[in-house]
């Protein structure tokens, strides 16, 4: 405990001397492909929404201290969903309240008359957290950068309890908008409008252990266009599968878990993505109570993701894997095939980069247990279980032909597991304990390594290290 006490306090006394010397985004616990704020704390990704070629992500933020509280809209943006550009706060509380999640889109059509100018509207919907909770809209004429509030608020009053969080999105087939939001309790609301400021409910229902931060979208199951089901997530990341006619959401399986990681909580997906590119990307915050110590912020999002559905034997479920701009930070590449482990040997005793993408496929042997060691942090699979275990969490994964593929990524602060192209996930937070160094082990007899490629990262952040 003595060790890591004093690698504790080595990183907070060496992280006060960058924040000193003015070396932002370069600090020992930063992560360095992840988002997080210049400053203060963060949690909830909100209105998430692209246009001409930015990414925004806006996001809970607290103006005031490094603790959640005072909560505003953060905001950032993005050319590729990587590199990440902090901007001036867009919402601050005001007399109606604290200023907590929600979601934006795109008036492309103005139905809502807010558009002022040649930019289309982008309309910011989230909840005035005062006594009591509504939800309200502001609007943006300059490209999301600043926003106005919207002169009749509330666009929908008080219901019960603390109603929060509204997700709203475009239903082309009805022509009109659609709001999920939360109400109390495991209870959530669907909305419909046909001018984003006049709300109608049209459907109520209960999501066992659900609670705030809905989202809804559709999705191709084995990305067939013609064969689509739509997915309900609650704050949690649980998920249901059912259908949906614009008013209505039956649910027709599920709940299922859609991250087995201690740091996944309060997802969102894009809203206004290109049709040309098509992909449902998520972001999800990496909720870590402890928070970074000696750091200038608190907290991170994951990296963001693209959702699809498959089918497997036990039915339909929701897959996560990194977006591809991924690619865009690499390196160096390390690459290994059709090659039998051992107990003793590591391959990786060569690669010594922080920041890693590690696509890896295994054909299973005789070896009781195999993985990685990154850093001090474990991932290793038990064949005789079928278990995967990703810092300490497990999950049941059954091989596909006798082979069990992962793809890890590791940041500073952080590994994410993805396995079998993202049928179970792991999004893990930790704090740097102090030992370094990379394996792939073998134990109680060998596996066959079909194939793998290590590729070693750059900071996302590069251009802003001082």
């Amino acid at each position: 405990m003595e060790g890591q006490y004093l690698t504790w306090l080595g990183l907070v006394l060496v992280s006060a001397a960058l924040c000193a010397s003015g070396s932002l985004y370069n600090e020992p616990i930063r992560p360095q492909f992840h988002f997080s704020p210049k400053a203060n704390w963060m949690n909830d990704p909100n209105g998430l929404v692209y246009y001409k070629g930015e990414y925004h992500l806006y996001f809970q933020w607290n103006q005031s201290g490094i603790d959640s509280g005072d909560q505003a809209w953060g905001h950032a943006v993005s050319p590729d969903l990587v590199h990440w550009t902090e901007l001036e706060p867009v919402l601050r509380p005001d007399k109606d309240g604290f200023i907590w999640s929600g979601s934006a889109v795109v008036d492309w059509k103005n139905t809502s008359g807010v558009q002022k100018g040649k930019e289309k509207a982008i309309c910011a919907f989230y909840t005035a957290a005062g006594d009591p909770f509504t939800q309200r809209m502001a609007y943006s004429s300059d490209r999301g950068k600043t926003f106005t509030r919207y002169e009749k608020n509330p666009v929908i009053g008080h219901i019960i309890g603390q109603d929060r969080d509204p997700k709203v999105f475009w239903y082309a087939p009805g022509k009109h908008w659609v709001m999920a939001l939360y109400l109390d309790g495991d209870e959530y609301a669907i909305f419909n409008s046909h001018n984003l400021t006049q709300w109608t409910r049209t459907f109520s229902f209960h999501f066992p252990g659900g609670a705030e931060c809905p989202d809804l979208f559709e999705l191709a199951v084995d990305g067939n266009p013609t064969n689509t089901k739509w997915v309900f997530v609650a704050g949690s990341g649980s998920y249901l599968i059912g259908s949906f006619d614009g008013k209505t959401f039956k649910p027709e399986a599920g709940p299922f878990t859609a991250d087995y990681g201690a740091n996944y909580y309060a997802t969102q997906t894009y809203n206004d993505i290109p049709a040309a590119d098509g992909r449902r990307i998520q972001f999800a915050w990496m909720v870590f109570a402890i928070g970074y110590p000696g750091m200038p912020f608190s907290q991170q999002m994951n990296f963001p993701c693209e959702c699809s559905l498959r089918r497997f034997p036990e039915g339909i479920r929701m897959c996560r894997v990194p977006v591809r701009e991924i690619e865009k930070l690499r390196v160096a590449d390390h690459k290994w095939s059709n090659t039998v482990i051992s107990p003793g040997e590591n391959l990786l005793s060569g690669v010594h980069g922080e920041l890693l993408d590690i696509h890896a496929v295994f054909e299973l042997a005789d070896a009781k247990q195999f993985g990685f060691k990154l850093n001090g942090h474990e991932v290793s699979y038990e064949p005789d279980s079928h278990t995967l275990t990703s810092l300490f969490r497990e999950a049941d994964l059954i091989p596909v032909k006798n082979r069990v593929a992962l793809r890890i990524l590791v940041d500073r602060n952080s590994v994410e597991t993805y396995a079998d192209e993202g049928r179970a996930v792991f999004s893990s937070c930790f704090l740097p304990n102090g030992t370094p160094g990379l394996e792939l082990f073998s134990k109680g007899g060998k596996v066959k390594l079909v194939s793998m490629e290590v590729h070693e990262l750059k900071s996302s952040w590069a251009k802003r290290h001082q």
